[in-house]
């Protein structure tokens, strides 16, 4: 395509020459112009109507946006809807959940009044999926159960802390009753009267006598500290492990101690080895249970060897002395 550009009858003429891809860049160039500007005209005139009122324009503008406004709302109640029945599905699970946790609580040991107080408005039982008051679901309802639900959540999580801490306590509780034999092997001389084996007389036997092999390894009874590792003229080498509460453990006529004063030791550790140091007749280990200073019955300790053993180291761990 040729355009000649002239100008007066002796000026020089001007030949353009365009190609067609040129002439069609060009076209759509203007058309996208065209566009443009009318978008910017239609956009401009339907705000200035929405603005002034127009009588006719905004008319039209209404009815579009309430079209827009119509769409989007629907879009937000189908999302609220959703949103909603999701949030009462979750308040459910975590009353069930809360329900579980309070049954767990019990069999650790939880007493009621231990557990944090309902909220006023619940002093009736009280639960259920999430209905709002009005019947239709809203942002602010919706805010108001989230905030429910996260409170809810964390008395949950409060509960099952807390059964866990005293789950806990209950099982080092029982890990410092001293239940374990000290010692392989049948008892020798028990708990009570009996005679002396050095004058014959009547005299109380205040432990258990284990007779074994010089050197056996002797084992603590439960874990504790080791309080004492001192030489006795009657009980030999001796050593004494506090399991706390008033509780503690006497092991005597050691040839050795393996601990000593001050050391953390754990149920069934290796801490003396048989002897016959002291007032003693041959090699054998003499166990004791004090509770404050008392002289227990150490049988009644031991859990599974004994007859009543196992009741005894029960109420040990309920906290009740055995006399």
């Amino acid at each position: 395509m040729q355009v000649l550009i002239t100008h007066g009858s002796v000026a020089r003429t001007r030949v353009l020459h365009f190609r067609r891809w040129q002439l069609a860049a060009a076209a759509l160039g203007l058309a996208a112009g065209m566009l443009l500007i009318a978008g910017a005209g239609y956009h401009f005139l339907f705000l200035q109507a929405a603005r002034e009122r127009w009588p006719v324009v905004s008319q039209m503008v209404r009815w579009v946006v309430s079209e827009d406004i119509a769409r989007q709302e629907r879009f937000m109640r189908e999302n609220l809807d959703a949103m909603a029945q999701k949030v009462g599905e979750m308040q459910a699970r975590l009353i069930s959940l809360q329900m579980a946790g309070e049954r767990v609580a019990g069999m650790a040991g939880v007493q009621p009044e231990e557990l944090l107080p309902p909220a006023p408005a619940a002093s009736a039982g009280a639960g259920g999926p999430y209905r709002p008051a009005a019947g239709e679901p809203s942002l602010d309802g919706l805010a108001v159960a989230l905030d429910e639900l996260e409170d809810l959540a964390t008395l949950n999580a409060d509960l099952f802390t807390l059964a866990e801490t005293r789950l806990f306590e209950r099982r080092l509780q029982s890990l410092m009753v001293p239940s374990s034999r000290p010692l392989d092997g049948p008892v020798g001389s028990g708990f009570g009267f009996r005679s002396d084996p050095f004058n014959g007389r009547r005299a109380l036997h205040t432990g258990l006598d284990f007779p074994a092999p010089l050197g056996s390894p002797i084992h603590a009874a439960a874990g504790g500290v080791v309080v004492s590792t001192a030489t006795h003229p009657d009980y030999g080498q001796m050593l004494v492990i506090d399991h706390g509460n008033g509780l503690t453990t006497r092991y005597a006529h050691a040839s050795r101690i393996r601990v000593a004063p001050g050391d953390l030791v754990r149920r069934e550790q290796h801490v003396a080895d048989v002897g016959s140091t002291g007032r003693s007749t041959g090699p054998h280990l003499h166990f004791e249970v004090l509770v404050e200073g008392v002289p227990q019955n150490p049988a009644k300790f031991l859990l599974g060897r004994v007859p009543g053993a196992g009741a005894a180291a029960r109420q040990m761990a309920a906290g009740r002395v055995i006399n």
